[in-house]
């Protein structure tokens, strides 16, 4: 879908929008979403709108980029505490404004996040810093409901590679058996 130059900027024009004013953008998502009656389906819908316009407004060099997550358990993929924490490992962000901004996030509702998250993942794209797109929309689909659980991850995961406890690009705590690394992930599920 964001091949095109067209729907790339449609997409984009929904940064940090809600729903109700990103008109461009049903003609590309609404053919993928369904609501089946659930009645969380704003979250989802919003979760995915949100997610497509950072993806259409990503850097030209981070477009070009694709990263493989092909064999990493879904628990050990990174979440946005892990690429920010990727980001002060990497001196591109400085630790307590990270710090600030994760907390910040972690006390508010997915309504009060979303409108943050275009300067942020910007500035993490710019620097090199991946986001994992299909854990970021999970996150965020279901943060209304699963808050705390989403927080905590976030959080552990922003300190174990802020720290550099955990290896930055594979999630796996160092000096960790790779076949046991994910037990304490786990619990989460």
């Amino acid at each position: 879908m964001c091949q095109s130059t067209q729907a790339r900027a449609a997409l984009r024009r929904g940064l940090g929008l809600p729903v109700e004013r990103c008109n461009t953008m049903h003609r590309y998502l609404v053919p993928w979403l369904r609501d089946h009656d659930d009645p969380h389906h704003a979250d989802v819908r919003r979760a995915y709108y949100a997610v497509a316009s950072l993806i259409a407004a990503r850097p030209r060099a981070a477009r070009d980029t694709v990263p493989d997550h092909a064999g990493i358990s879904w628990f050990q993929r990174p979440n946005l505490g892990a690429s920010l924490g990727q980001g002060v490992a990497a001196k591109v962000m400085k630790g307590n404004s990270a710090e600030s901004s994760l907390h910040l996030m972690t006390r508010q509702s997915a309504d009060a996040i979303h409108p943050s998250l275009p300067a942020l993942i910007r500035q993490l794209q710019s620097s090199g810093i991946a986001v994992d797109w299909a854990v970021l929309l999970e996150d965020l689909a279901w943060f209304n409901r699963s808050r705390d659980r989403i927080a905590t991850r976030w959080l552990e995961d922003y300190f174990r590679t802020s720290t550099r406890t955990t290896d930055p690009d594979t999630g796996i705590p160092t000096g960790a058996d790779p076949a046991h690394a994910d037990l304490a992930e786990e619990n989460d599920r």
